[in-house]
């Protein structure tokens, strides 16, 4: 994907997903007496970069060049940040929160509140940098106000270790493998290696959950939740039946993929960018990055977008806009993508010195967005309570 911008990535339509995280409150970025400070300290919440290495990026490599107020990066789990915005909304005045960055879905939920100013004027500012406008438009939740901004992208590919590729079966393109294909292929592998490398992210903190809603089930049924009683679906839990005997049984501990990849427990697997771009990183000689299979419905994948919101109650609304600004220069989207494996929503080239492992996500992600048979998968929004249980 070399050159390649960043549009690219197709956006049909909503998806989200949770990334769980633990509480934590970093030294405070950006501030001083400079000449573009922009007045009040506030704090920037988020779902996202719940990692240590994640958070410690956001803090000294992505904000490093922010000029702004003294910005607090706080990351914590989805309750926690939505019912901290929503408590801060009811109490009105002026509180900690200056700017808020979520999943689509995560806005949802504090929308109906009115809990977050209308962006529509900075969204304008930023009509040069070329967001693709259905991105702009899920984040408006049907409405004419602009609730967020988009921020970043992510989504999920296959990884596979090259020695894998011996046993592709007849006639299989790595680029374009169906799931029966991806069963046949672990097959081979055990048949001819007596080894189970096939990897599933079953693991407490795994996204296991993401892979059923977004891939396994649509790519089947052709749907999500109403296909959930069918026989299309009772033909997908078979097909992952059938694929869980040539599946590491240690599966049910991986939280990330990347590591049973890197020490070779594993040799195939589907996770999501970030919990790939480490083995990406550290071997990029010996492993493809590829698109999702496809089922009989089609090759479904899901795609998240990340917004910056800024809540009615924020201390320092000008700082949160510039703090917006700044996230959407280039060069802040590539950093981020360089640090933390978020792709850019902004019309950007791509660096020809891009980590050769960043640039095989790049492709994969490409390849997946424009495969001839590539469905995005719309996530539902605003199941309140049951949010969780779903």
């Amino acid at each position: 994907m070399r050159g390649m911008r960043a549009r690219a990535f197709a956006f049909a339509a909503a998806a989200a997903i949770l990334v769980t995280a633990c509480s934590t409150t970093g030294t405070p970025s950006g501030g001083g007496t400079t000449a573009g400070d922009q007045g009040k300290p506030f704090v920037f919440a988020s779902t996202q970069f719940s990692p240590v290495t994640e958070q410690e990026n956001m803090r000294k490599k992505i904000l490093a060049a922010y000029q702004g107020a003294s910005v607090d990066f706080v990351t914590d789990n989805e309750p926690t940040i939505l019912n901290r915005i929503s408590a801060e909304a009811k109490a009105g005045g002026e509180q900690q929160i200056g700017l808020a960055g979520l999943e689509n879905g995560q806005f949802a939920a504090l929308v109906a509140a009115g809990a977050f100013d209308d962006v529509t004027k900075i969204a304008d500012k930023h009509k040069d940098q070329k967001i693709p406008q259905d991105m702009l438009t899920l984040g408006k939740f049907g409405g004419n106000a602009q609730v967020y901004i988009p921020w970043m992208q992510a989504t999920y590919f296959m990884v596979a270790s090259k020695q894998a590729l011996q046993y592709l079966p007849s006639g299989a393109d790595v680029n374009a493998l169906t799931y029966q294909q991806t069963i046949a292929w672990a097959k081979n592998i055990f048949d001819k290696t007596g080894q189970k490398k096939f990897g599933f992210p079953l693991g407490t903190d795994g996204l296991i959950h993401r892979l059923i809603q977004g891939y396994f089930y649509p790519s089947y049924t052709g749907g999500l939740v109403t296909t959930y009683k069918s026989a299309d679906a009772a033909t997908m839990w078979n097909d992952m039946k059938e694929l869980w005997k040539y599946s590491n049984p240690q599966s049910t501990t991986y939280a990330r993929l990347q590591e049973p990849l890197q020490s070779g427990d594993i040799w195939l697997g589907i996770d999501h960018v970030a919990r790939l771009i480490d083995v990406l990183k550290a071997k990029p000689d010996d492993f493809v990055a590829v698109p999702a299979p496809a089922g009989p419905k089609g090759r479904y994948y899901m795609s998240v977008v990340i917004g910056l919101g800024i809540p009615k109650a924020s201390p320092n609304k000008a700082g949160a806009e510039a703090l917006i600004d700044y996230l959407l220069k280039p060069e802040t989207q590539i950093v981020t993508l360089r640090e933390n494996s978020f792709f850019p929503v902004v019309d950007v080239k791509m660096p020809s010195d891009l980590n050769k492992g960043l640039q095989l996500e790049a492709d994969a992600v490409a390849k997946q967005a424009n495969s001839k048979d590539a469905k995005v998968v719309p996530l539902p929004v605003g199941l309140g309570g049951k949010g969780g249980e779903f």
